[in-house]
């Protein structure tokens, strides 16, 4: 694609000396630039792309896109420079040009909130695999389509990869795309030329405060997505949010509700909870379903919930609901069970905000008579606000908890303990600073019946230190500690 035909969908661009040329690729980082290559400048929280201009350009970049022209840099013989007001949208836009606008050719469906994105991507990439649909997803634990499994960076990747893996979804006959969209990825315009089909809002609740300052500007980053929604696409909302509401009034898309309150278009009944299933009637404008679910705890009653309403957007016949749920294989390191059988239980989860943590707590609190220990930290340079929270919470819904590090990444593992422990006002509680000690004391400490959650790095596979980052997998470590006490 030439220079022209690519920045024609720029917002009014401001353009010096326009050189057409085939453009052989786009980046944001200057280290990426190659020949006949388009350089976008981006301003980001710690570096600013427009310090790299120069250094782009020596690596081969023939047109130069902008928010200001940088001091002193005088534009080279052969070089285009473009002004436009928003570097971040430009580049949304350029990558989607540049990758053909792949959104357009598939049906794409984006799932936000604080909680519930990973398992409910699960859950319709289920759906939608059992009823024939090739189907490609795009989330926190990795971008998958066909046989490719590609670890992920971030939940939702910046537009660049965004549209290159939606090309190759597209080329590869993917008819479906399940995207997890993070608030980050609406906030910095990641996802903005993507057109979704179907969106769908699980809840909101305290998190990303580090980066969106506010729960007003966190909802706003959130709400982006239904604003974008056009007439002709569904919205799908958890009535029983309060946010929901909000929402409600700002989408010209056509909207299904679920939840469990009567208000809801999908929801359920006869509700039975066990520590191995879900089981339940859901009910839907267009059927009555029996559902049984490997999935526990009333927030996955929400997910599930989440994708039956998909499903009926969808018009998925409701045998074909019924057998995937039930078919339905647990999310790597959400509430999955890691013991070995033995009399007491272990379960590990990404809970990392106090009111997943909630969730989960009150869940396995529901479902045993026995005690719940809980293990648990809170990660380094994030939201310092939720640590208490989380202490408070983990110390009133388990009957013991051990206080651990999380990923410190540049803080002092001892300060974030004490932020945790400064909202805790019981004593059933110990610190184990080193997390293996501190899984392995928790199994030591277990008794017959006794249910054992180890909670906040979920799927991780590595633990961030200032320096350094080391192989640390939760659900590996607990059978090797469940080994050692064998």
């Amino acid at each position: 694609m030439r220079l022209k035909k690519l920045i024609e969908n720029l917002d009014s661009p401001r353009i010096i000396n326009l050189c057409d040329f085939p453009v052989n690729g786009i980046a944001c980082d200057s280290k990426s630039v190659k020949d006949n290559y388009v350089f976008v400048a981006i301003k980001g929280t710690s570096l600013d792309g427009h310090l790299f201009i120069g250094e782009a350009i020596r690596k081969g970049a023939k047109a130069i896109i902008c928010q200001r022209a940088p001091a002193r840099l005088p534009i080279p013989e052969g070089c285009s420079w473009i002004t436009v007001k928003d570097t971040r949208q430009a580049l949304a836009r350029l990558a989607q040009r540049f990758y053909g606008h792949p959104s357009g050719k598939m049906k794409v469906i984006g799932i936000t909130g604080t909680n519930g994105k990973t398992t409910t991507s699960y859950l319709l990439e289920s759906l939608l695999n059992e009823a024939g649909f090739k189907t490609a997803v795009i989330g926190t634990i990795n971008y998958r389509f066909g046989s490719k499994v590609i670890p992920a960076c971030n939940t939702t990747p910046g537009p660049l990869e965004t549209q290159s893996l939606l090309s190759g979804m597209q080329r590869a006959g993917v008819g479906f795309v399940v995207m997890e969209v993070s608030s980050h990825a609406l906030a910095q315009e990641r996802v903005s030329s993507v057109d979704f089909s179907y969106a769908i809002f699980t809840n909101l609740t305290h998190d990303h405060l580090d980066y969106h300052l506010n729960m007003d500007a966190y909802f706003k980053a959130k709400a982006r997505l239904f604003k974008a929604m056009p007439k002709n696409t569904v919205s799908i909302f958890n009535i029983d949010d309060p946010y929901a509401r909000r929402l409600l009034k700002i989408t010209r898309s056509r909207v299904i509700t679920y939840g469990l309150s009567s208000r809801a278009m999908v929801s359920a009944r006869d509700i039975r909870f066990s520590i191995r299933s879900t089981r339940f009637i859901a009910k839907t404008p267009k059927a009555t379903i029996e559902i049984t679910s490997p999935l526990i705890g009333r927030h996955n009653l929400y997910n599930v919930l989440a994708a039956i309403s998909l499903g009926t957007a969808v018009g998925l016949r409701p045998d074909t609901i019924k057998n995937a749920i039930a078919k339905f294989k647990p999310v790597p390191g959400r509430l999955e069970r890691v013991d070995r059988g033995g009399d007491f239980s272990v379960f590990v989860d990404y809970a990392h905000t106090d009111d997943a943590l909630k969730n989960v707590l009150t869940t396995l609190k529901e479902l045993t008579a026995s005690r719940i220990i809980v293990v648990f930290g809170c990660g380094g340079n994030r939201d310092k606000a939720k640590r208490p929270k989380m202490g408070r919470v983990a110390s009133e819904l388990s009957d013991f908890a051990i206080i651990t590090s999380d990923n410190p990444r540049n803080e002092s593992p001892r300060d974030i303990i004490a932020d945790i422990l400064s909202g805790i006002t019981t004593k059933n509680f110990k610190v184990i600073a080193d997390r293996r000690a501190a899984i392995l004391g928790s199994i030591k400490m277990a008794r017959p019946g006794d249910v054992i959650l180890v909670a906040g790095k979920g799927h991780e596979t590595q633990q961030i230190f200032k320096n350094r980052s080391i192989h640390f997998d939760d659900r590996e470590t607990v059978r090797q500690c469940l080994e050692l006490m064998s």
